[in-house]
């Protein structure tokens, strides 16, 4: 593709890259997946996992004795799928491939087999694992879903135009429908590596670039990568990678109707004794309208709505990172959003400071004054 657009000229983001920085693209990838498919998730207590799900606004696919498929409106594939284990954890993700070729040529070219998903799925399957260790399935051929009914936008009044006339606006307090798995994102101590394994790999690009502020010439630390479908738009990030000193899941996204069921949905949450981790604004890169939350198992996870689209022509934009640059209107962003409140996860997060700096990994000494920097910003 010749043409190269840069949208990022703006408040938000500084003008593209600079000589000889990250391009953002693979020359020329292994493969280009279409879309997440689905995340998977192991819990001791699906019944309470399902409990929550339903609040948040998923509905069950299908659930056995050790596994519960959950699923939005749309039509495709569930958007996550909890296995029954001993322990709370992230197992990994899966991506759509544009054809059955794909997936054997992924295959082929990884020195790894094509499997049979399981029947409640269908399809075929590779598996790899990216450089954290994290399981990275690449599917084909999967069973679609049919769609839902779904909550339709509410009609809005804008200046003086008058689109609803003797009519009030009375959205109801109810769980939000899920329409459709969004994004993931992950934290990693080899974020340069790991980056690049997706961009070769699955052949996604990335979208914007951001780095400690003082620190461009070291190269970003976070990317946000969309899905290279050429002339047709896709999400603004399918996968957000940080640097960080350990490597865990940070939070995935689901997308919502609009700002009233999406706010509406949180009050239903709230009022059920869920716990909202930060929220609602609107996020710059990416422009979505946000709000967290935490699952029981302390899982983070995010409403959205109104993200932005990207075509391939879009070259990266470069931003510094900072914490009060994570919105353009909002609350601030919280201590437990930043992962820095007192508890478990701030206290494991501690112990792998520790341990990274005295690994052979992307965080080093200069890095963590980095994001200590970020996080007090």
């Amino acid at each position: 593709m010749n043409r190269h657009i840069d949208a990022h000229a703006d408040l938000h983001s500084e003008q593209g890259a600079r000589r000889g920085e990250h391009p953002g693209r693979a020359p020329n990838p292994i493969v280009k997946v279409h879309d997440l498919a689905w995340l998977e998730f192991a819990k001791p207590d699906l019944d309470r996992a399902e409990m929550f799900a339903h609040a948040f606004g998923f509905t069950t696919a299908s659930r056995t004795r050790d596994e519960l498929q959950l699923r939005g409106t749309d039509a495709g594939t569930p958007c996550v799928i909890i296995k029954k284990g001993p322990r709370s954890r992230f197992l990994g993700a899966a991506f759509l491939a544009a054809d059955d070729a794909d997936v054997l040529h992924l295959a082929e070219a990884t020195g790894r087999r094509v499997d049979r998903l399981p029947e409640s799925l269908g399809g075929i399957v590779v598996e790899l694992a990216d450089p954290n260790g994290s399981s990275v399935r690449v599917v084909s051929g999967v069973r679609r879903l049919p769609a839902l009914p779904a909550q339709t936008p509410v009609t809005l009044n804008v200046g003086r135009t008058a689109e609803r006339t003797n009519a009030t606006q009375r959205p109801p307090r109810e769980p939000v429908s899920v329409q459709r798995l969004g994004h993931v994102v992950l934290q990693s101590t080899t974020y340069l590596e790991t980056l690049n394994w997706y961009l070769q790999h699955l052949g996604m690009i990335v979208s914007d670039f951001q780095y400690y502020p003082g620190q461009r010439q070291r190269g970003p630390v976070m990317s946000f990568v969309r899905c290279d479908r050429g002339d047709t738009p896709a999400d603004h990030h399918t996968v957000a990678l940080t640097l960080g000193p350990s490597n865990r899941y940070m939070h995935s996204a689901y997308q919502v109707c609009d700002l009233d069921t999406l706010a509406a949905g949180g009050e239903y949450l709230r009022e059920r004794g869920y716990r909202r981790s930060w929220g609602i604004g609107r996020h710059i890169q990416g422009s979505q309208i946000f709000d967290y939350w935490r699952d029981p198992d302390g899982f983070l996870v995010e409403h959205f709505s109104d993200g932005d689209m990207f075509d391939a022509a879009l070259e990266p934009g470069w931003a510094p990172m900072s914490a009060s640059g994570l919105a353009q209107w909002g609350p601030p962003a919280t201590s437990d959003f930043l992962g820095t409140a007192p508890g478990r996860e701030s206290l494991r997060e501690l112990r792998a400071t520790i341990s990274s700096l005295r690994g052979d990994n992307e965080f080093d000494l200069q890095r963590l004054r980095g994001l200590l920097k970020v996080a007090s910003s």
